[in-house]
C-alpha cells in the first residue's frame, strides 16, 4: 500500500513537467514574463556564477549574449503601434544587434587570454 501511495504522490508530483505543460509554457511565455519568472532569472544566476567560478569565457559570452538579445528585442520592437516594424524600431534593432555581434566577435576572436 505504501508503493501505490508514493507512486501517486511522485506522479502528481512530476506532473508539472510533462511535455505538453512545458509547451503550454514556453508558447504562453512573453519577454517581459521571462524577465520577471523566477526561475528562468534563479537559472541564470546559476549559470552566471558557474562560469565566474570556472572563468569560462564561453559561458560567459553566451550570457551576455542571451541577456542583452533578450534587453534588444523588449525595448527596440515594443512599438507603441502593436507588433508592426517600422524603420524607427528596426534600425535601433539593427545596430544592437551589430553592437552585440561586435563585442562577441572581439571577444571570441581579437581579444587573447
Amino acid at each position: 500500500m505504501e508503493k501505490e501511495e508514493l507512486l501517486k504522490k511522485t506522479e502528481q508530483a512530476v506532473s508539472p513537467f510533462e511535455t505538453e505543460n512545458i509547451i503550454n509554457f514556453i508558447n504562453n511565455l512573453t519577454f517581459k514574463s521571462a524577465m520577471e519568472n523566477p526561475w528562468i532569472i534563479g537559472i541564470f544566476a546559476v549559470i552566471f556564477f558557474y562560469a565566474i567560478i570556472k572563468r569560462s569565457k564561453p559561458v560567459l559570452l553566451f550570457m551576455f549574449a542571451a541577456i542583452s538579445i533578450m534587453f534588444l528585442v523588449r525595448f527596440t520592437l515594443h512599438g507603441v503601434e502593436g507588433n508592426e516594424l517600422t524603420l524607427s524600431s528596426t534600425l535601433p534593432f539593427a545596430f544592437g544587434g551589430l553592437a552585440i555581434g561586435g563585442v562577441l566577435i572581439y571577444f571570441s576572436f581579437i581579444k587573447g587570454d
